[in-house]
């Protein structure tokens, strides 16, 4: 086809396809939704008649005037990166602008010399657009394609495409314009954007007037609904609550200029489809949709986060056994009442169980557990409205009484006490457990968190100390024995290392002849700077320690060799008893020891006597077994401070039991002449159960004759006490023995 055109022509179909390219770029910068029709139509007309006017003025001006309004036209066309195609089918005349070499890669008179080039380039995937596009254009109706060319260098570029054709009277085609643009950024901007939201795990929406306009995939689904389009112009209210409605119109109402907006952040309760609510954290902001206000929403399923938030919470403020609120939320509620000072006084109940870790140690931690829970159904009976129960940790619960007075902590200690006389019944057996209370006041013993804790803690010791199973309100005198716990601790721990243990030994006489039947190994501390300490007072701290069982270790192996050097220096066969502690006699590997105790010091079985406390009665079958194995090694075995525990007296007779102790406190009532004394009652209850359960009766504590006489009056052969001798060292002992006719003295 031959390159052929005048100025005149040429001015025409700038002119038009000028008038054609303002529409186009209007169209394409300002939708027409943004805009009514009429002034849009008026602004082209406008438009379209003063371009006419100056066409026809062009016309008539000069040949330089004509070449510099080309000139201008060429430099809009250059400027707005666009490529003009105008063919007049009539004529059989063909315009192309000069950017279609920046759009295509090609030179301008390669589509002059080839008009189907342009096909000829475009992309395999989109030839189909270009079929529809040509029935458009033939039916005279304008179109817009968006399609790929392929550039002679492999780049692929988008192209947009709006064709403008002329038909006669006939229908027939007689004249064509196309306008293309090199779309491809903002292409790729608009694919990378809708795959980004498309791809999102998160609810992307657009809403207008109470109402989802746009829609994601991921958004469709969270709100339970397969399609996207499901949603569009569903009503917001159907999914979510009127309080959050609000929330959502006070956010928009607050907002409303895109440019001075700020992104925000809350959360809702929104309804699914299938009707379960679930948690979303919702941003929004208001934008710009259809060249029209809306409210761009993202939202984003927290339902799962919130469980676990809360499983959480219930992990770091609930004890998971017992069900109560832990340490952590104890320390928080008692902050809270000193800084609101929500009552002018206030108590905190420190409580330990007694003998807790005997069970623990002999049932298992299983039985352990749900006893703890039985303990905690228990405090929080006893309770009820008059304050909150909190699990400190192991044994240990904590007791916060608001708005009380000390007489008022009193009463419900005590009420404590008397709940926990009866038995709890845990896998249908029954355990008894009592409980060990300090107490500490606000604001008397301490105005902040630690102080309080501490001083209820040093308070529940005191009362362990004083028998256990007592309260006892905490007073300052209580930090000096405080300090002295922990100094003893600290060097009971390097007392063996250091070699500070002695151990002296009461005899067991004959009540009517007074001949030694044995001894009776006691511990003594000598401390270089503490001076001699009371078993009284480190036995307890070792057994709380554990350092009981090493200790315990070191008594049994140095007993056997006392007695054994006793006979081997002349003083004769001399049993020895030792005092064995329920956590030493439990620990693994406890029988072995034993064993090998008599083999390394040569002693005899038979004058070896391991004194145990009913406590151990606590696991029957477990210590039924231990006993057992004891006994074949041939050694005795006696029930030390029989009366003071809770043995099964059923039990007690399947055990393989030689002796039975009499408490010191059973012995004292013989002579003791207040108005509750029972003047020896139990001392002959125990004697004659003894004596039908075929034990022997040792009775502990006698220090007057007149105690020897009743028990000598109440068949009871056997005693250790002051009145016979005190506990003497090993040396002082065997000089007694060997000297049997004069007792040493009592003082």
């Amino acid at each position: 086809m031959g390159y052929q055109t005048n100025t005149s022509f040429k001015n025409i179909v700038i002119i038009v396809i000028f008038i054609q390219v303002l529409q186009l770029i209007l169209g394409l910068y300002f939708p027409v939704e943004s805009f009514p029709n009429l002034i849009m139509q008026v602004a082209l007309t406008i438009t379209t008649l003063g371009l006419v006017y100056f066409m026809f003025k062009g016309i008539f001006k000069a040949t330089k005037e004509v070449r510099e309004s080309n000139q201008k036209l060429n430099h809009i066309f250059e400027s707005l990166d666009v490529a003009i195609w105008s063919h007049d089918l009539k004529s059989d005349k063909l315009l192309i602008t000069p950017g279609i070499e920046k759009l295509y890669g090609r030179k301008q008179e390669e589509f002059y010399k080839d008009n189907l080039l342009w096909k000829k380039v475009i992309h395999p995937d989109d030839v189909s657009i270009q079929e529809t596009r040509q029935e458009m254009i033939q039916a005279g109706r304008s179109c817009t394609s968006t399609y790929r060319i392929i550039k002679p260098d492999g780049n692929v570029r988008w192209i947009q495409d709006r064709g403008i054709p002329t038909l006669d009277d006939k229908g027939n085609l007689i004249y064509f314009s196309s306008v293309l643009f090199d779309i491809t950024d903002r292409k790729e901007s608009e694919d990378q954007y809708r795959s980004l939201v498309e791809m999102s795990p998160d609810i992307i929406s657009v809403i207008r007037n109470g109402k989802f306009i746009y829609m994601n995939a991921a958004g469709s689904r969270v709100l339970g609904m397969e399609d996207p389009a499901q949603l569009i112009n569903k009503d917001v209210s159907d999914f979510a609550g009127e309080q959050d409605i609000q929330l959502i119109r006070e956010s928009a109402n607050q907002y409303r200029d895109p440019a001075e907006s700020e992104n925000l952040i809350f959360e809702i309760k929104a309804a699914r489809m299938d009707g379960d609510v679930i948690d979303v954290e919702v941003s929004m902001m208001p934008i710009l949709y259809g060249g029209k206000s809306a409210i761009q929403l993202v939202g984003r399923d927290i339902t799962q986060r919130k469980k676990s938030e809360e499983i959480i919470r219930e992990m770091a403020y609930y004890d998971t056994l017992t069900g109560l609120p832990n340490r952590n939320m104890f320390k928080q509620s008692l902050n809270n009442s000193i800084e609101n000072q929500v009552s002018s006084s206030f108590a905190v109940l420190f409580l330990d169980l007694d003998r807790f870790k005997v069970i623990n140690d002999t049932k298992g931690h299983s039985t352990g557990d749900l006893l703890l829970v039985e303990v905690a159904k228990r405090l929080k009976t006893v309770i009820g409205q008059e304050g909150e129960v909190y699990r400190q940790g192991g044994d240990e619960f904590i007791i916060l009484l608001s708005n009380t007075s000390r007489e008022k902590a009193s009463r419900l200690s005590q009420s404590i006490l008397q709940s926990f006389a009866k038995p709890i019944e845990v896998s249908r057996q029954e355990f008894f457990v009592t409980p060990s209370i300090g107490i500490s006041m606000y604001p008397g013993d301490g105005n902040d968190q630690e102080t309080l804790i501490k001083h209820a803690d040093t308070a529940m010791y005191l009362a362990k100390e004083r028998g256990k199973n007592n309260f006892q309100f905490y007073n300052e005198s209580l930090n000096q024995n405080t300090f002295r716990k922990m100094e003893l601790e600290q060097e009971l721990r390097k007392s063996l290392e250091l070699s500070q243990f002695i151990l002296h030994y009461q005899p067991k006489v004959n009540l009517e002849t007074g001949m030694i039947l044995g001894v009776e190994a006691l511990i003594r501390w000598e401390h270089p700077n503490l001076g001699i300490v009371s078993p009284g007072e480190f036995i307890p701290l070792a057994e709380e320690t554990g350092l009981i069982v090493p200790i315990g270790k070191w008594v049994l192996l140095e007993a056997c060799r006392q007695s054994k050097e006793w006979e081997i220096r002349g003083a004769g066969s001399i049993p020895v008893a030792v005092n064995i502690s329920v956590r030493q006699i439990l620990d693994d590997g406890f029988v072995d020891f034993v064993q090998n105790a008599l083999n390394e010091t040569e002693l005899d079985p038979c004058l070896l006597e391991l004194e145990i406390t009913e406590s151990i009665m606590q696991d029957f079958k477990r210590s039924s077994d231990i006993l057992h194995s004891l006994k074949e090694l041939g050694v005795a075995i006696s029930i030390d401070d029989f009366g003071t525990g809770y043995s099964s007296l059923n039990n007690l007779r399947f055990l393989p039991i030689d002796h039975i102790k009499i408490d010191k406190s059973f012995v004292d009532d013989i002579i003791d002449h207040s108005k509750h004394s029972k003047n020896g009652s139990i001392v002959k209850t125990i004697i004659d159960l003894g004596q039908n359960m075929d034990f022997t009766i040792i009775a502990e504590g006698v220090e007057e004759a007149k105690q020897v006489d009743f028990l000598l009056e109440n068949a009871c052969h056997i005693g250790q006490g002051y009145y016979y001798s005190k506990p003497l060292p090993a040396a002082e002992l065997e000089a007694y023995i060997k000297t049997r006719q004069q007792l040493p003295s009592s003082d």
